[in-house]
């Protein structure tokens, strides 16, 4: 009993035969990974001795607060703006300049705020920071 085909055209089969292709794509690639350079995961760093201590001194850190009675506290004694302005600039001739931080009162008024923000910007102060920000949290 001979077989018969159910496809009784005798037309040519018009698949494409991807196995060479497939071959091909094989060997490409495997050429590309033998002709990648080998990574080294070394990392070279040049480590201090045991007998140097680390020189890590904490900054200064000077604050100004501004009361809700318009009161300006350098490190919380009374200044008035020019006081103020010597104390940051006698600041910036240290070495290593020390961080300004800034706490406004929640009560105090705008003005009296922005008047110290003007002397610290004439001041060229660099390092400076708002604290206190959690005391604004309920308000909005």
């Amino acid at each position: 009993m001979a077989m018969k085909s159910q496809n009784t055209d005798a037309a040519p089969m018009m698949d494409i035969n991807t196995t060479p292709l497939i071959d091909v794509m094989l060997v490409l690639l495997i050429m590309f990974i033998l002709t990648i350079p080998l990574q080294n995961h070394a990392v070279k760093l040049d480590t201090p001795s045991a007998r140097t201590p680390p020189k890590m001194p904490l900054p200064d850190e000077n604050e100004v607060a501004v009361t809700n009675a318009d009161r300006v506290l350098w490190n919380g004694t009374p200044v008035d703006l020019g006081a103020l302005r010597a104390y940051l600039d006698q600041t910036q001739t240290l070495d290593p300049i020390p961080e300004l931080r800034i706490r406004p009162d929640a009560d105090a008024r705008y003005e009296q705020v922005d008047k110290v923000l003007a002397v610290i910007k004439r001041a060229n102060i660099a390092k400076m920071g708002f604290v206190g920000n959690e005391a604004y949290a309920n308000d909005f």
